[in-house]
């Protein structure tokens, strides 16, 4: 494989019985920065799904950060997801610990056990999204952009070659908004970490240009033109 963080070639998605996406063939290089729009009920959610291992490849050939989509099973896709990051609309925070034992959560649960390694990551990762100390507040202290940041920094913490962000913009003013795109176009240059970023805001998209992938009528359209 060269560079290519995420490789699908002749993938067709299913939810169920029923095909979602036909013949899709996407590659993204290691430190990309890729939107992908597309309306609602058009297989967007199905492709993340896809990528994270939600939904079982059954059809064509795909690869994410190494690993063969095809082989990913209960047992595997931890491994799979310890190599990504995933960024949700709406935070996803523990609402009953502070920020670092949310982070600390994440660590755990994806095998971290030497408490100085991870209180160092934790301040690492807080670093990096301009919260260094924002650590012992509780999810409810923070404005919502600051709750997107906790959430990107908590999909940086296992050093992702690939961050998968769904909506992280979403639910933010056009000012927060900006901020919140500037860190991950920041995070995918220095960190040469491909980004996958899901969006409705088109307003984003031609304010922070960037390659876009669209699901349109059952297929994947690289490139795509787009208009609001």
């Amino acid at each position: 494989m060269s560079q290519s963080i995420i490789a699908l070639k002749n993938v067709n998605i299913y939810q169920g019985e029923s095909r979602v996406l036909s013949d899709v063939n996407i590659n993204v290089e290691k430190g990309e920065f890729v939107y992908l729009v597309g309306k609602t009920g058009t297989g967007k959610s199905s492709l993340l799904k896809t990528l994270y291992g939600d939904l079982q490849l059954v059809e064509g050939e795909g690869w994410v950060a190494g690993h063969n989509l095809q082989e990913i099973n209960w047992k595997t896709v931890p491994f799979l997801r310890r190599n990504l990051g995933v960024v949700f609309q709406d935070f996803q925070l523990l609402t009953d610990r502070n920020v670092n034992d949310n982070l600390k959560f994440v660590l755990k649960a994806t095998g971290w056990k030497d408490e100085k390694l991870m209180d160092d990551k934790i301040a690492d990762v807080l670093n990096k999204v301009n919260l260094a100390t924002k650590g012992f507040k509780m999810p409810f202290e923070l404005s919502g952009g600051e709750q997107q940041r906790i959430d990107i920094a908590r999909a940086l913490l296992n050093s992702p070659k690939l961050i998968l962000a769904d909506e992280p913009t979403g639910n933010l003013d056009p000012e927060t908004s900006d901020e919140i795109m500037q860190l991950l176009f920041h995070i995918c240059r220095d960190f040469d970490t491909a980004i996958v970023m899901a969006t409705h805001d088109y307003m984003v998209i031609n304010k922070f240009p960037a390659r876009t992938i669209k699901t349109e009528g059952g297929k994947v359209w690289d490139n795509a033109s787009i208009s609001a």
